[in-house]
């Protein structure tokens, strides 16, 4: 069996242990946040090649972001950040989410109960491994970050739980 597999099955098995829901259908997150961050569309999506995107990223970022790996739970250099300040895309930078918003699932992942703009992030239907959970990408380069589930705290009820390598962290 493939590291990469057994990464794979590991990150399953706890997350079932977690008791984690998935989420089959997604709405947008509350158009209630507001930010001062230019807003961006379409026209500004980011396109590389996978040779261009494996010059930029770590192999682990390259791995989570391009490949829709997970990095093991409890080993992500941002789950237990407890820091003020902003949650940006490793592969293009686009701000994702906000310190204020997140907090501790204890899955071993960072977790957010709503993204700093709701059209910052995509969701997608993931049916692998004989379930359906959604899957959540930046909207600008595509790059996966984590899942999303109906799990969260208030006032959303809803836990975006993201790989640490995807993201990149600045304080305010």
């Amino acid at each position: 069996m493939k590291r990469s597999s057994i990464i794979l099955f590991g990150t399953v098995v706890t997350l079932l242990l977690a008791g984690c829901k998935p989420r089959a259908e997604m709405s947008p997150a509350s158009p209630s946040v507001t930010t001062a961050l230019h807003k961006w569309n379409m026209k500004d999506r980011l396109e590389k090649t996978e040779a261009e995107w494996k010059q930029q990223l770590t192999p682990e970022q390259f791995y989570v972001l391009r490949q829709h790996g997970t990095e093991r739970a409890f080993t992500g250099r941002l789950h237990d950040n407890h820091e003020a300040g902003t949650y940006s895309c490793a592969g293009c930078s686009l701000a994702l989410f906000d310190s204020e918003t997140k907090f501790d699932s204890g899955t071993g992942w960072p977790s957010f109960w709503q993204p700093l703009q709701a059209e910052h992030v995509g969701t997608t239907v993931d049916r692998k491994f004989f379930m359906t959970r959604t899957e959540v990408h930046c909207a600008r380069c595509s790059g996966h970050l984590g899942h999303v589930f109906e799990d969260g705290p208030k006032p959303t009820g809803l836990r975006y739980c993201i790989n640490s390598a995807a993201l990149e962290f600045s304080k305010k």
